[in-house]
This record gives structure tokens, C-alpha cells and sequence, in this order.
């Protein structure tokens, strides 16, 4: 049976190991250069730092003076555990019902495939009818580790500023049907570390004021706010949704010397924590 082209174009992009923290950035250049070749379009490529490309593509519009429309998706992932994978992670694998086992297939390298696939079809559809704004499509660096080599260097940029961008169009969530949903506001993002200093010693002594019991306390005060949130959704689900609520989560932390000897501190970095 012939595979759908959107779906063997998805596939290719997701076998392109972009996980960081050595992302594949060239590779999914070459990758989105020859895929704007077979849809007749002309992409450019711009770096603010060096290895870290974004790649674009631009369709002017009638009304060229109007501010643009931009349709974003980030190229990089997070690292996988393959050991927990049932398929390889850059496999992309598609089991005998359809389902695609690789990472970045949420998120977001399907979204980064859409715009372009529904490109092709209008321009199937529409062959010589312009838009009347520009749209222009981007893909870029380092979104998973905060974008700070990414869209927060690009928007300064007087290349960004000749876009004329007025409006974005970014990830939101998957569907598992044909309707999608647009996001038009999400949760604010708030990382950041706690580092408990403390009296070091033998690890045979009782050390009073000692790292470990602060960071043990400022643990328990995390997980019972995190407690509170997560009931808050559970029993308000009618009426409230992920982005109601405050989420936080620790996920990295740092510590000691060896097995005998309390540590002068310990670090519990990083807390994720979304909010309104």
C-alpha cells in the first residue's frame, strides 16, 4: 500500500536526530532545503550563532505592505532514555494501525511537516492564486533549552524586524481527531534552582545544620503545593484545564562527594514551573 506523501515527508524529518544536547541542526537543513525544492519554494537560512541555523521560507503576498504571518516550529528535541523506547527513537517506526513511534512526532516536528504538506495542497488547488499577506515559515534552534541561542537572539535581529511580523502561529497540543485547536495564550515559564548550603562532616555524625534536612524541607513545601494544584485540576476537570492550574516539577538535582562525607550544599536544579 503507497504511504500518504505527508506521512513518509514526516517520517524522513523525524529520523533526523535533533535531541539535545547535540542536535542535528545541518542535517535538518539539508532536509527542509530539498523539501522546499520539491514544493517550489526558495528557503534561506540565517544563523545568530554559529551551528544553530534557522531556516525560512518566504510566499509574498499581494499586499506585501501588510504585516506578515509566521508559522514557527522549533527543530530540536529532548533527550530520549532509548532503553524505555519500544521502538528506536529515530526510527520512526509505523506499527500495522498507523501509530509512529519516534521523538519530536508531538513535539513538534508534525506541525513543522503540516505547513508545509498543506502548502502543497493549495498550491495543487490554487496554482496561481497568491496570498494576500506574506507568510513566512520558520523553523528554529534550542527551543527545548530555553531559546536563548534561538528566538530570543532572532527577534533582535534586523533580519526578524524585515519580516514585518504581526502574527505567529506556534505548537499548541495534538489532536487525536480532525478538529485542532488554536491557543491564543499559555502559561508562564518559571525555572529556576534553590541551592542549600550547609555545615559539611563525617558522614557518621549527626551534623547540625547540614544540607541534606534543607533540601529535604524545601522538597516537602514543593510537593505539597504541586499536591494542591494537581487536586485542584482533578476535581474541578468540568471546568478547568492544564493551563488553569500551576504546575511545577523538580527535575535535576545536584549534590554530594562520596558515599561517607556530608556535602557543604546541595542543589536541587531545576524546578519547571508553569503559571498564569
Amino acid at each position: 500500500m503507497t504511504e500518504n506523501i505527508a506521512v513518509t515527508k514526516f517520517r524522513e524529518f523525524l529520523r533526523i536526530n535533533t535531541e539535545q544536547p547535540k542536535p542535528d541542526y545541518y542535517g535538518c537543513k539539508d532536509f527542509l532545503f530539498n523539501y522546499a525544492k520539491e514544493l517550489n519554494i526558495t528557503p534561506w537560512a540565517y544563523e545568530c550563532v554559529d551551528g544553530k541555523p534557522f531556516i525560512g521560507m518566504t510566499l509574498f503576498g499581494i499586499k506585501q505592505e501588510l504585516p506578515s504571518i509566521l508559522l514557527y516550529c522549533h527543530t530540536d528535541v529532548v533527550p530520549t532514555f532509548a532503553e524505555h523506547w519500544k521502538y528506536p527513537p529515530y526510527e520512526a517506526f509505523k506499527d500495522n494501525d498507523g501509530n509512529i513511534f519516534a521523538r519530536g512526532a508531538q513535539d513538534m516536528k508534525c506541525v513543522g511537516v503540516q505547513y508545509l504538506e498543506a502548502l502543497r495542497v493549495l498550491k495543487a488547488s490554487n496554482e496561481n492564486k497568491p496570498f494576500v499577506r506574506t507568510i513566512n515559515i520558520l523553523w528554529g534552534p534550542d527551543e527545548e533549552i530555553g531559546g536563548h541561542d534561538g528566538m530570543e537572539k532572532f527577534v533582535e535581529t534586523d533580519f526578524f524586524k524585515q519580516l514585518k511580523v504581526g502574527f505567529v502561529l506556534d505548537e499548541g497540543l495534538a489532536s487525536e481527531n480532525d478538529v485542532y485547536r488554536l491557543f491564543y495564550a499559555e502559561r508562564c515559564v518559571w525555572w529556576f534552582k534553590i541551592i542549600c548550603p550547609g555545615s559539611p562532616g563525617h558522614g557518621s555524625r549527626f551534623i547540625e545544620n547540614s544540607a541534606g534536612p534543607k533540601l529535604t524541607s524545601i522538597l516537602q513545601s514543593v510537593n505539597e503545593f504541586r499536591e494542591k494544584q494537581r487536586k485542584k485540576l482533578e476535581e474541578n476537570s468540568d471546568k478547568l484545564n492544564l493551563g488553569d492550574v500551576t504546575s511545577i516539577n523538580l527535575t535535576k538535582v545536584e549534590g554530594g562527594v562520596q558515599t561517607n562525607v556530608i556535602p557543604s550544599e546541595f542543589v536541587a536544579c531545576k524546578f519547571n514551573t508553569l503559571y498564569f
